[in-house]
């Protein structure tokens, strides 16, 4: 690769772009840049997902098994698990998990790794990205050095002094921005932030991402991208928090949280809507706050607020269990013993992700309180051996008219839209329903609890 490679040399035509991570993030990013014609390598530690890329088919259910299939046909996209063909690509873009470990802090065990991946194969000439959610100056203190292990150096620099400063390699940070079943917000349509460690690396990311994007917004710096990213899902956790305490309040107090909602939306200035729910889930709101609240101890500073809102929602699934224990205590029942049957695992409505779904903490915390279990979610036939739990061997039970009855009680946690939620709430004793799935079900009222 040539030494003296320009930040330009990113707007050519089909560049080869290598995606490490091929999961809900780095799957569509590799799409997008092969339907955009420059050819894509997937890079994975996971063998069976890179036999099913390169057979061109899917395990993630919003994601079309006939794109993968007409992008590897077409030569645009394969994968693989030899980190080595790294040397042939042009740019690296790192697409892996920053999750929190057993205390609550940020592990960034999955980025360290892939740097150290990357490292023995860097060339001159390359643009390295990290689009994993993680705190600001991660990108500078953690990946930079890693990858300047090699002899290569990439200076951190900043203002109009450092247009041109020499790298021989550029590196950025572009968090990303995907929303799993979101069919109105797709990746070309998101714009996307961008912050290099300088400004050729800034300017490197800003003209691979202008291809397969509708808008690219420059940041000044890694850190500044960083910082963005998390102040994105803070506001949405923060908000969500104040929400779900409303929630416990109106339910003291016998008024109706979402009728209140509905209400304060009518206003159409100055407020929007957000709503309670049995805890926060996905990949990046329920840890997110956690991550900035770690570093900002590093400057001697608490960040109450947000560390309020994340204890807040990190309750709810307690709250929601509680709320079991009771409405099974008004029908003479003990929650020792129950049989539930809880309705969708998902962390939302319509997909087929689980990542921190707060369903799992609600199966844990009702089997330790003696409870017997089964589930139901269209979108995971059996469960597995996860992170923080063990549901290995747990299937899917199929729903029919009759088998409500069979339960003490049935549990809404995840409100997908294939549900008959009429069915539902005939066919059950009782009904816990935590997102309100049943507001528009008129018969038995008397038998569903709101939580």
């Amino acid at each position: 690769m040539p030494v003296d490679r320009k930040p330009e040399f990113f707007r050519g035509a089909q560049l080869k772009v290598g995606i490490i991570g091929c999961g809900y993030v780095g799957l569509p990013l590799a799409l997008r840049f092969a339907e955009a014609g420059h050819k894509v390598t997937g890079f994975d530690t996971d063998p069976a997902k890179i036999a099913m890329l390169n057979a061109g088919r899917t395990y993630i259910e919003h994601i079309s098994q006939t794109k993968i299939q007409q992008y590897v046909n077409s030569r645009h996209f394969s994968a693989t698990t030899d980190f080595s063909k790294l040397k042939e690509v042009d740019a690296i873009l790192i697409c892996v998990p920053t999750p929190l470990d057993e205390r609550r802090e940020p592990d960034l065990s999955y980025v360290k790794q892939t740097a150290e991946s990357i490292t023995p194969h860097l060339q001159k000439g390359h643009l390295v990205v990290l689009e994993s959610t993680t705190y600001p100056g991660t990108t500078e203190e953690l990946v930079l050095p890693i990858l300047e292990a090699n002899g290569m150096r990439c200076p951190i620099a900043s203002g109009a002094a450092s247009e041109d400063i020499p790298c021989d390699f550029f590196l950025a940070f572009s968090p990303e921005r995907e929303d799993p079943g979101n069919k109105q917000f797709g990746l070309a349509q998101i714009p996307k932030v961008v912050g290099g460690l300088n400004p050729p690396s800034g300017r490197a990311a800003q003209a691979l991402y202008g291809q397969v994007v509708s808008r690219v917004i420059p940041v000044s710096s890694t850190r500044a991208a960083e910082m963005a990213k998390l102040l994105e899902n803070i506001f949405r956790c923060v908000n969500i928090a104040m929400v779900n305490e409303l929630k416990l309040l109106s339910l003291r107090m016998g008024i109706d949280i979402w009728e209140v909602i509905d209400a304060a939306s009518t206003k159409p200035f100055g407020f929007m809507p957000f709503y309670p729910g049995p805890g926060l889930g996905g990949h990046c709101i329920p840890v997110d706050p956690f991550y900035l609240s770690w570093k900002a101890r590093e400057y001697d500073f608490a960040t109450r607020f947000i560390e309020l809102a994340g204890e807040i929602n990190t309750s709810m699934p307690y709250h929601i269990v509680d709320a079991i224990g009771a409405a099974l205590n008004k029908q003479k029942k003990s929650l020792n013993g129950a049989k539930i049957l809880i309705l969708g695992v998902a962390y939302k409505k319509d997909v087929d992700d689980l990542r921190e779904s707060p369903t799992l903490k609600i199966m844990q915390l009702l089997q330790e309180r003696g409870a017997h279990l089964d589930y139901n979610d269209p979108y995971f036939a059996q469960l597995h051996r996860m992170r923080h739990y063990n549901y290995e061997g747990m299937k899917s039970v199929p729903l029919s008219a009759q088998i409500f009855g069979s339960y003490d009680c049935t549990v809404i946690a995840t409100d997908h839209s294939v549900y008959d939620y009429n069915a539902i709430v005939d066919g059950s004793k009782l009904v816990v329903d935590t997102r309100n799935a049943t507001r528009r079900v008129m018969r038995n009222r008397d038998r569903i609890v709101l939580c």
